[in-house]
């Protein structure tokens, strides 16, 4: 079967070992140092970024701050801290701890698939009944900063920003790190330097969300979340899908 998601793991898999196994002796000049570390360090929001995809999780995210800029700030902050743990984690550790509990991707992608569809659904039934909606937004803007972090998580953070698939991705990335400790501390630098510049471009985009809302106006918002929502569901059956696949032709 044809996943053109494998494509792109398995080409981020080549790339990243090509930038940081440290086997270029082409010549002993600076650039020959710099140039693989600079592609290693655009390989990762160039991968993780198009599977991410942050505009389908705005209207989430507009949903739960509505017209609060200060608290839509905070929490664009804490989702692009969070985001920059779990890739980060993902790629350092995930294949580890996979090992370790036994746990395989087609079942990663299986679970993480059936939270996106869960949470499709969701937002397909929420009623938008008025009261409820002021009620919200008076809630939100007395939220501390311990309630922040916890509603930052789930489900924004995971599984709707980083889900599975970029899960995946961030430890197919963190596979091909070299061993050698020099060559190890250099690719998880130029790991978490890249993790970063992904997570600084969730909080840009979070961040201004509520002007693109604004623009949009009610019964744009309302016709956005509701085809996002669905657009959802499908990504979250494809993920599953994926994961069916996958494990239906692994070897026992």
């Amino acid at each position: 079967m044809h996943c053109p998601r494998r494509e792109v793991f398995a080409l981020a898999e080549r790339c990243w070992e090509a930038c940081c196994n440290g086997k270029d002796t082409r010549g002993d000049g600076l650039e020959h140092l710099i140039v693989p570390i600079l592609k290693a360090l655009v390989l990762v929001p160039v991968t993780l970024l198009p599977i991410i995809n942050p505009l389908s999780t705005a209207p989430v995210f507009v949903a739960t701050v509505g017209n609060n800029r200060a608290l839509a700030a905070r929490l664009a902050r804490q989702i692009a801290i969070n985001s920059w743990v779990v890739i980060v984690t993902s790629m350092l550790i995930g294949t580890y701890v996979l090992a370790l509990f036994g746990i395989s991707l087609p079942i990663v992608r299986l679970g993480g698939g059936l939270l996106v569809a869960s949470t499709a659904w969701r937002m397909l039934h929420r009623t938008d009944d008025d009261a409820v909606h002021a009620k919200a937004a008076e809630e939100t803007c007395e939220m501390t900063q311990a309630e922040v972090v916890r509603r930052s998580f789930f489900p924004i953070t995971f599984p709707l920003t980083t889900g599975p698939g970029t899960i995946a991705a961030s430890i197919a990335l963190g596979a091909q790190i070299p061993t050698t400790p020099v060559l190890y501390l250099a690719g998880v630098m130029v790991a978490a330097s890249g993790a970063l510049l992904v997570s600084l471009a969730l909080y840009l985009i979070f961040r201004n969300s509520t002007a693109v809302v604004a623009w949009l106006g009610e019964v744009g918002m309302l016709v956005l979340t509701r085809l996002m929502a669905f657009i959802l569901l499908c990504i979250g059956l494809q993920i599953m899908w994926y994961g069916w696949a996958e494990l239906h032709t692994a070897p026992m």
